[in-house]
């Protein structure tokens, strides 16, 4: 059964290293309504910085620094986190979700970006723009919810 949606929030800034806390605190403050665990919540602000970091860092590089969108919608008992860049993109998405694996190894990151937004979530989905970019979206279940619902069911 597809859930309800309850509510739904947009936010877009540029790709600025900067931005990565306004990211987190602004979607986990929206989060808060469905009452997640503080567990819950802390895995929701890691997946989100990951996934702006790897806008920020991947997204438009060698080419004019762009934007970032994040949609999050809430549901009754999960939450699902759309952030989307208009850069490059991904040519290979088995390649990219490898464990540290790094289009850029000259700059000393980990190659763990989206190994850490899975272990984080529940899923984790990546799709190229049509404009072009990246989506990566991300969902959680709110563990609480899901008893509340079922009880109710």
């Amino acid at each position: 059964m597809k859930e309800k949606e309850k509510n739904k929030m947009e936010i877009r800034f540029k790709a600025l290293s900067i931005n990565e806390s306004f990211a987190r605190a602004s979607v986990a403050g929206f989060c808060l309504q469905i009452n997640p665990s503080l567990d819950e919540l802390t895995d929701i602000k890691t997946a989100v910085s990951e996934a702006v970091t790897n806008c920020v860092v991947h997204a438009y590089s060698g080419i004019e620094c762009g934007d970032i969108v994040i949609t999050v919608t809430i549901f009754e008992t999960s939450v699902k986190i759309e952030v989307k860049d208009f850069g490059i993109g991904i040519e290979d998405f088995s390649l990219a979700k490898q464990p540290f694996y790094t289009s850029k190894p000259d700059q000393e990151r980990s190659g763990m970006g989206f190994t850490v937004m899975e272990s984080f979530m529940d899923s984790l989905n990546l799709e190229n723009n049509k404009e072009g970019g990246l989506k990566v979206t991300l969902m959680k279940k709110i563990k609480d919810n899901e008893q509340k619902a079922k009880k109710l069911g």
